[in-house]
């Protein structure tokens, strides 16, 4: 297993992260300590997870997740052994959750502190490695989302100021040891670096968590600049693309139990020209001697912005192949190749 730095923080990360957000609603607890306890025997040491996890969020299955690593945290007492990320969701109205998550909440210092209180309770650990701030609070772009041309009047947002601060008093309490930004944008993620910037002792973001892919390489504009400049490394979610990018969604495939046959919600890689793409990057996997998934996952570790590459598995099989694309190196014609088909495709589901 590789580790890597996460941005300034001096905390060492495993390139493979553990990702858990369907514990709870595809795997059960027993399974969700059986990953755990496979993929720490092979070098992972990063857990990501979230207060509104797992997904697709509901009110009856809220919270599950972090209970889940928090029950094996208690078990194997192995709480030094791991990095451990959670996020604290953001306001309910940008992604049509219900009010049960704190009444339409906000990165208010209140709320922050309150969600963060309530997360540690659920894993059963006094700390965070890395605490994260789970979609904007400000209308802008994610989750698939484009087409913000204008902005609503008298637009509310909780200022930069008080989130940097917040997170400040959580370091400083013990509670956190570093804090990161997911589903951001460019002017978001300089908010925050210009906020730690104005004011010595404010923590820097340290991470910024969003979707990367071969079917939304939509990070490499702007972004992955500022990861390399600014040393706030990337922690790319669904490098599977829901799962279209393992192959098994090819020709009109439809297996019973997976993401897309049990959630109508989830379509946003499936696309005509997505699948039209994945069947190019199945050829160049051919061509390597490697499955598709393998192609997929060991392209996106191979990004110098990308600090840890999120994985998430539903059974052993799927984990075990995930965890071992960090052994695998793409060569320059195999890259070539994938970059000849975005050149041609290029991000069919940003």
């Amino acid at each position: 297993m590789q580790y890597t730095l996460l941005g300034d923080t001096g905390i060492s990360v495993s390139k493979i992260c553990l990702g858990s957000m369907t514990w709870g609603e595809q795997n059960s607890e027993a399974e969700a300590h059986q990953q755990l306890d496979y993929a720490l025997a092979h070098g992972v040491n990063f857990i990501d997870t979230a207060e509104m996890y797992p997904v697709p969020p509901r009110r009856e299955t809220y919270t599950t997740t972090e209970s889940y690593i928090g029950s094996w945290l208690k078990q194997r007492g192995r709480r030094d052994d791991v990095v451990l990320a959670s996020k604290i969701a953001g306001p309910t109205s940008a992604n049509s959750l219900d009010s049960y998550i704190r009444n339409g909440n906000d990165f208010s210092r209140t709320q922050i502190f309150e969600a963060c209180e309530a997360s540690l309770s659920r894993l059963q650990t006094d700390y965070l490695d890395l605490y994260q701030l789970h979609w904007p609070e400000r209308q802008t772009n994610f989750f698939g989302r484009l087409g913000v041309s204008r902005l609503a009047e008298n637009e509310r947002f909780t200022p930069f100021a008080e989130i940097v601060d917040a997170m400040g008093e959580l370091v400083k309490q013990g509670k956190i040891r570093a804090y990161g930004l997911s589903n951001e944008t460019p002017w978001g993620t300089f908010q925050y670096l210009q906020q730690s910037n104005r004011e010595a002792g404010k923590p820097r973001a340290a991470s910024v968590q969003n979707p990367y892919n071969l079917l939304n390489r939509s990070y490499e504009v702007g972004m992955s600049e500022i990861s390399l400049r600014e040393n706030v490394p990337l922690l790319a979610y669904s490098p599977l693309a829901f799962g279209v990018l393992s192959g098994k969604y090819r020709h009109g495939a439809m297996p019973a139990g997976s993401r897309l046959a049990l959630f109508e919600r989830f379509q946003r890689y499936t696309k005509p020209k997505a699948f039209e793409a994945v069947e190019r990057y199945a050829a160049i996997a051919e061509q390597a001697g490697i499955s598709l998934a393998t192609l997929a996952l060991a392209f996106v570790n191979q990004q110098d912005f990308v600090a840890s590459n999120i994985i998430g598995a539903t059974n052993l099989d799927q984990l075990r192949e995930n965890i071992a694309s960090a052994e695998v190196v793409l060569s320059s014609d195999t890259i070539d190749a994938i970059n000849a088909v975005h050149a041609e495709i290029s991000n069919p589901c940003p």
